[in-house]
């Protein structure tokens, strides 16, 4: 455990905090991770999810908190965010298309940061607007490579399939055409943070006469060096 603070209660929360951040955790997770006993990780961990510092997942295992994003985005240190910026403006140069960054947020995926093609027909995705998990290349890159339960729950009512997510994972991108809105197709890739972890998707979208019906022909290789210095920047 980390050197006390003197306040043992908030050095235990602190630990279960940290304990999350690398990735779901059940009980016996937590209490194996922070050495904990078992009823103390279980009633810190349920104060934190009252406080929305903690949150559960769709099979129950505690998780990081919306709170937590919340509070680093009003303290401006939503380092995602500070770095999507330049990384968007030079792909959207590179590209002459739309980019955006999207986060999943429970069964929906969010716009955390978006560069406009300035002129012409575009795929406007102002930042703070929310899209299904169910169709997009972006839907795809953060259903990818989740847990195999969480994947195939993922995959109910899902324009896309196992095979498809499987090829995804194979090659490090996913496209779209005319998948989550008529006319228009996307290139993602995964945004990583730590212990390699997908946190993001960042995109490439346009009408599909641009795109063509294969996206990535034109757009995997900036995509990727995106996706690259993004978790680059997350990394740092």
């Amino acid at each position: 455990m980390d050197k006390s603070s003197g306040v043992g209660v908030l050095d235990k929360a602190a630990h279960v905090l940290g304990a999350l951040e690398a990735g779901p955790q059940t009980l016996a997770g937590l209490v194996a991770a922070t050495g904990l006993a078992r009823p103390t990780a279980h009633r810190l961990a349920v104060a934190l999810e009252h406080h929305r510092l903690v949150s559960r997942d769709i099979q129950g295992r505690f998780v990081l908190g919306p709170r937590l994003g919340e509070l680093a985005a009003a303290a401006g240190e939503d380092r995602l965010v500070a770095v999507a910026g330049p990384v968007l403006a030079e792909l959207q140069r590179v590209t002459g298309e739309s980019t955006q960054v999207y986060r999943r947020q429970g069964d929906d995926r969010v716009c955390v940061a978006a560069a406009e093609r300035p002129y012409g027909l575009r795929d406007s995705i102002p930042v703070g607007t929310t899209l299904t998990m169910l169709a997009g290349s972006a839907a795809q890159v953060l259903l990818a490579w989740e847990e195999p339960e969480r994947l195939h729950k993922g995959l109910r009512g899902a324009a896309f399939t196992a095979p498809v997510l499987a090829a995804v994972r194979r090659r490090g991108w996913a496209a779209s055409v005319g998948e989550r809105e008529p006319g228009v197709a996307s290139v993602s890739a995964p945004v990583r943070g730590p212990h390699n972890r997908v946190v993001a998707a960042v995109s490439v979208s346009g009408p599909i006469e641009r795109l063509t019906r294969q996206p990535g022909r034109a757009h995997a290789e900036p995509l990727l060096a995106a996706a690259a210095a993004l978790s680059e920047g997350l990394a740092r």
